[in-house]
């Protein structure tokens, strides 16, 4: 559920409205995992809640895949 209060004119309403519904209708489209900004956001975030975020190199080209990289996979430090 979403409350919006307001205090404008009620053409600016309406138009703020249309644009956030527009918005939210368009994020709920399926995408090709690949171009989900939103989401890669989200597991960015994630990984650096975790501590488990790896920065991608400038360097690397073609595969982006982890287990491409010449320098050896990273792991997360675990505490026992």
């Amino acid at each position: 559920h979403i409350l919006i209060e307001a205090e404008l004119p009620a053409n600016i309403i309406d138009a703020k409205l249309k644009q956030a519904r527009d918005i939210i209708e368009d994020m709920l489209k399926p995408v090709d995992e690949s171009h989900d900004y939103f989401k890669k956001q989200q597991l960015r975030e994630l990984a650096l809640l975790n501590g488990t975020l790896r920065e991608e190199s400038p360097r690397m080209s073609g595969s982006v895949s982890p287990f491409s990289n010449s320098g050896g996979m990273k792991r997360a430090k675990t505490v026992r």
